[in-house]
């Protein structure tokens, strides 16, 4: 059985920068002139096209997808690696329609050596953020990702809702009269030496109340979701949710987390963290009888190596000494689900 031919990107195919994280920059692919796409407000403009600027059309097999370009980290893990984990672990935990998809795809020469130009371009004129500025795309990646297009370009009367469903359940680890799930523990710590710094504190759902029973505690946890503004029917489409409830039961069975588990640096601990750290997003169509599509990303299997995993055991021993899990230095209520008495 032959293996099918990887895709490759055609020299030409128009690209402009969408957003960025730490590790990736996002493209979308563009068929309309340039002029024409200056009259948009709020898209951050760096049109790229490796030998001219020309209208070109988008290839049918790039519909409905956008283009994950590599930035040069201290991780250092290639697309291909990534891919490969992709595939051979994630993947089959889920449904393809539960998962942003991701496509190995080859890139055309000199395309991130122009997108790093435009990158550099758009620091000086104010276009890039600035948290975001030194840090370019990776010059010895020979490919890029193609993955499920999750924004509300082809249905701009749609809306996209995105959160991080993190612990839904609690650490093993913790001790057993906690008052804090492991996210609402976290987050009050940070919280504290923010304040010890003069910073904002962050605000959030408790994750258990997403996979609550009672609808009405899945409702609490929408009024910190952003990008809906109808948080009854976001929380209509939450409540039971297939996929939450399939990644939950992920997480059940998947607890080599907190101080329990392998040694450092094992695939288990990556998989089991990798799972705690997903984006849900949830495009949301205005006619309510369509269907909601809901999707899985930011799935790459997370890595132990260079300290993280001992990161990851040290946060939790600090947590646990700390009386963080009990709440013991909280100020005002909590939104965890566990000191409402909800679970």
């Amino acid at each position: 059985m032959t293996k099918p031919s990887l895709l490759e990107l055609p020299p030409g195919v128009q690209l402009v920068y969408l957003a960025e994280g730490g590790a990736n920059v996002i493209y979308r692919f563009v068929s309309a002139p340039l002029k024409s796409l200056e009259k948009e407000p709020k898209r951050p403009l760096s049109p790229v096209a490796i030998d001219s600027l020309e209208n070109r059309a988008v290839p049918a097999s790039f519909k409905g997808k956008l283009l994950r370009l590599r930035k040069e980290t201290a991780a250092n893990q290639s697309y291909k690696e990534i891919v490969q984990n992709f595939n051979n672990i994630v993947r089959p935990l889920f449904k393809p329609e539960e998962l942003v998809d991701q496509t190995l795809i080859r890139l055309p020469e000199g395309l991130i050596q122009r997108c790093n130009e435009l990158l550099h371009i758009d620091e000086l004129n104010g276009k890039r953020p600035k948290k975001r500025h030194g840090g370019y795309l990776c010059l010895n990646e020979p490919f890029g990702l193609l993955i499920t297009d999750m924004t509300t370009a082809d249905d701009p009367n749609a809306t996209l809702a995105e959160l991080k469903p993190k612990w839904l359940i609690q650490s093993p680890s913790a001790p057993t009269s906690a008052r804090r799930c492991r996210t609402c523990a976290l987050r009050e710590m940070k919280n504290h030496e923010a304040r010890r710094l003069g910073q904002k504190e962050q605000r959030s759902f408790c994750p258990l109340d997403l996979v609550s029973e009672r609808l009405d505690s899945v409702l609490r946890a929408t009024g910190f979701i952003k990008g809906c503004n109808d948080r009854h029917r976001l929380a209509r489409i939450l409540h039971r949710n297939p996929t939450l409830q399939k990644l939950q039961s992920q997480q059940k069975s998947r607890r080599e987390v907190g101080l329990l588990g392998p040694p450092a640096q094992s695939q288990e601990m990556s998989l089991d963290m990798t799972l705690r750290d997903c984006t849900m997003f949830i495009k949301i169509p205005r006619d309510e009888m369509s269907a909601v599509e809901i999707r899985l990303g930011d799935l790459d299997l997370k890595t132990g190596a260079g300290g993280k995993a001992k990161y990851w055991r040290d946060l939790e021993n600090n947590l646990i000494d700390g009386g963080w899990y009990h709440g013991f230095n909280s100020q005002g209520p909590s939104e965890c689900a566990l000191q409402r008495g909800q679970i």
